[in-house]
């Protein structure tokens, strides 16, 4: 995954945290990750104080584009200065997605809404009626 791709997925994983906290299903979560997840990024952000703000508006507006943006912004440029922050984002972003038992990884536009997504081939089987 390039850096980007990563900082997309980390932040719809902060959101997505944050939504089932909010639903109180966070004991339903199939990734148990998330608590350090957001752990690490607010360790990598300390004494950052647009960062840290960023993550706080994120998982408390999870709902707000804007702060979702600006937390995937400061994400990527967190990433770019600290190689191994990269490393360890990645690699929760691939735990996530390998919790989810397909192997491959799947993007919640819901989540998301705007962001640009590259997919795979999607195959279709059975009956598909469009109207």
């Amino acid at each position: 995954m390039d850096p980007i791709t990563v900082a997309v997925a980390c932040t719809a994983l902060v959101v997505k945290g944050a939504l089932e906290s909010a639903g109180q299903e966070a004991g339903r979560s199939s990734w148990g990750g998330g608590a350090r997840l957001v752990e690490r990024v607010r360790a990598r952000f300390s004494g950052d104080a647009v960062a840290e703000t960023a993550l706080d508006e994120a998982r408390q507006n999870p709902d707000d584009e804007g702060a979702r943006e600006l937390l995937q912004r400061m994400l990527q440029a967190h990433m770019l200065r600290d190689p191994s922050f990269e490393d360890d984002v990645r690699r929760m972003v691939e735990e996530a997605v390998a919790a989810q038992g397909t192997g491959r990884a799947s993007v919640n536009a819901a989540v998301i809404k705007n962001a640009q997504v590259f997919n795979e081939k999607v195959e279709v089987h059975g009956d598909w009626k469009t109207s």
